[in-house]
């Protein structure tokens, strides 16, 4: 998981004038291990912008210019070869001592960037270097706007004068910290998740997005029914409406966001929906609403043997276990995973249908694996999400939509949620919390961490509140845990540990077993182990015909390989000795018919 400094700032005031190394250690003694910090204007030094006053030709080339550029304070002359340049224009301009991130050749850029210093071209003095997108660090699937070979020009809507900071300017005085987020923290998977963390280890307010549900006076379900056949593996499916669409570029502060997280602008819609996805954790997918035939959305299983062509063009073989999205005649999409071809949306799209529905995670990730097709959209939904969270990040989808002038968003939303998610209560303990973590943490104090993490507390029941979307939070175990990594592991006493001192020698029940085994053996009995999970392979080590009952094993439906893909049974027992006849005794001789019947059962013959 990526998160941007800079737009986690607008939920939890992060001073980010403190290196970003510091608060990334924090986080991670706070239980959020980071794994690395990149600095989006690394190796980027004295960047500004500049206005181009006067544009001659070089006496000497034809292919050079000789401009002249008002940084703020001064006036420099700066040669280039750039075709792009015009007077007017507003350049980011790296003076004599500063540094670019890279160069146009697509090499790795240095760690500590490039040093440009003054001098001559071709005899003409140039004191500094106007720079293009690949300079600073970036790329045109970035910033679209930047021309293919120039310099990087500043559009006329841009707020900035000559002197400013040119990489403030542009988005890039951020810093992306890249998280090594655990399965269970479903939560943690978006920025809205990361900046509760930030809030409770930083001890800041959280400050969560106003979400408003917009719309005009129409309602959804006149545009559009949803039927979900299949509610074991979709708990929720919401559904809005969006007409009236008018395709354009996002706006730049969308655009520089999603560049952070690694994700290329591409137009308003796709835009929001990756913006929400991201700032939710909540994946969204949108249709044309003129190719859902009959206005009707049915969530269902495939059935063996379909094939379905999927937004990339290529056929998919499908099986009873994969969810389908469906309209009133057959397949618009692999739930959770990606859109079909029938339905996809074009540059003519009038009426859109917006989804954010929550599936099976165990399905989505088996199902994946079976297609042969992985998608962010399949990489959170297997993770588990919150039912709760869907229609939020719709009705956020939405507003972002009217806020951007991308369409009429009509009211109301198709809310189908059958089993709405129960109230988790887990008993208050503290004294159980402080044995287990040998501390000595104050009932007072753990309120305090539980208040930071937004889990409530009923007096009257002594029960601790979990709020939905902390999904790992089941037990007393985990309660603890949530207090040991607020009071600090480092904090926690340490202890040496305990034991029997071998020196050098088998411990007693080591030595009691050796014992045993030798007396057995002694007797005539020969000693085997036998292991939990085995290879088929076994049975022709054994040489079994293949139509012999015992090679009926318990097959292991996701092995680690075919070396552990089947179950062995193995039947535990007590040797003895009965005068001069020995004895075995099995566990649990309860069993109908003993040892013998027991034996029967798995295919063994005994006398």
């Amino acid at each position: 998981m990526k998160a941007s400094l800079q737009w986690m700032n607008e939920y939890v005031p992060v001073d980010m004038n403190r290196p970003a190394q510091e608060l990334a250690d924090e986080l991670t003694q706070a239980g959020i291990p980071v794994e690395d910090v990149i600095a989006m204007d690394n190796g980027i030094k004295k960047i500004y912008t500049g206005k181009i006053v006067e544009i001659t030709k070089h006496p000497d080339a034809d292919k050079l210019v000789i401009c002249q550029v008002n940084v703020g304070d001064e006036e420099v002359q700066i040669v280039t070869g750039a075709s792009n340049v015009f007077k007017g224009a507003m350049v980011p301009v790296v003076l004599d001592g500063g540094r670019v991130a890279g160069g146009h050749d697509g090499s790795p850029n240095p760690e500590n960037g490039i040093k440009i210093k003054k001098g001559k071209l071709r005899g003409v003095p140039s004191y500094g270097m106007m720079c293009s997108i690949e300079e600073l660090g970036s790329t045109r699937d970035m910033y679209p706007e930047a021309p293919e070979d120039g310099i990087y020009i500043f559009d006329e809507s841009k707020d900035v004068k000559p002197g400013d900071d040119a990489v403030a300017a542009l988005g890039l005085r951020d810093a992306v910290v890249e998280f090594e987020i655990t399965s269970n923290r479903v939560d943690c998977f978006s920025m809205i998740g990361m900046a509760r963390e930030a809030a409770a280890t930083f001890e800041k307010p959280f400050y969560a997005p106003e979400v408003k549900e917009v719309g005009n006076n129409e309602k959804a379900e006149d545009y559009i029914s949803v039927e979900v056949e299949a509610t074991d593996l979709c708990p929720r499916y919401t559904a809005r409406i969006v007409k009236n669409i008018k395709l354009a570029p996002s706006p730049e502060w969308m655009q520089r966001r999603l560049a952070a997280m690694g994700i290329r602008p591409i137009n308003n819609i796709v835009d929001i929906t990756n913006y929400v996805m991201e700032e939710y954790g909540q994946p969204m997918h949108a249709y044309d609403l003129n190719k859902i035939r009959g206005h009707k959305i049915v969530v269902k299983r495939a059935n063996d043997g379909d094939v379905y062509t999927t937004l990339d063009g290529q056929e998919r073989k499908l099986d009873k276990d994969v969810l389908m999205i469906n309209d009133a005649e057959g397949p618009v999409g692999i739930a959770g995973i990606m859109g079909g071809e029938n339905s996809m949306v074009t540059d003519d799209i009038q009426t859109m249908l917006f989804e954010a529905a929550t599936f099976d995670g165990t399905n989505i990730r088996l199902s994946s694996k079976r297609i042969g097709l992985r998608t962010d959209a399949s990489g959170k939904f297997e993770k588990g999400l919150d039912p709760e969270n869907a229609l939020e990040a719709i009705n956020r989808a939405c507003q972002l939509v009217e806020e951007l002038g991308a369409g009429e968003v009509v009211g109301g939303v198709v809310d189908v949620y059958p089993n709405p998610v129960e109230e988790v209560k887990i008993p208050f303990e503290p004294a159980k919390y402080n044995k287990l973590l040998g501390t000595d943490v104050s009932e007072e104090k753990m309120m305090e961490y539980f208040d930071r993490l937004e889990i409530g507390y009923d007096k009257e029941t002594n029960m601790l509140l979990i709020p939905s979307f902390r999904q790992d939070l089941r037990c007393s175990a985990d309660i603890a845990e949530e207090v040991a990594r607020f009071f600090g592991y480092d904090n926690i006493p340490t202890t040496l540990p305990h034991g029997e001192a071998t020196a050098g020698k088998k411990s007693f029940s080591a030595r009691v077993e050796d014992v045993v085994m030798n007396i057995a053996e002694q007797n005539g009995f020969c000693g085997g182990m036998c292991y939990s999970f085995e290879s088929p392979k076994v049975f022709d080590k054994l040489l079994l015909p293949d139509n012999d009952p015992l090679r009926q094993a318990i097959v292991i439906a996701n092995p680690l390989g075919e070396d552990f893909s089947i179950e062995t049974a193995v039947v535990f027992g007590e040797l003895y000795k009965n005068g001069d006849e020995w004895k075995f005794n099995a566990i649990g001789s309860g069993y109908q018919g003993g040892l013998a019947a027991l034996c029967n059962s798995y295919g063994v013959d005994v006398e």
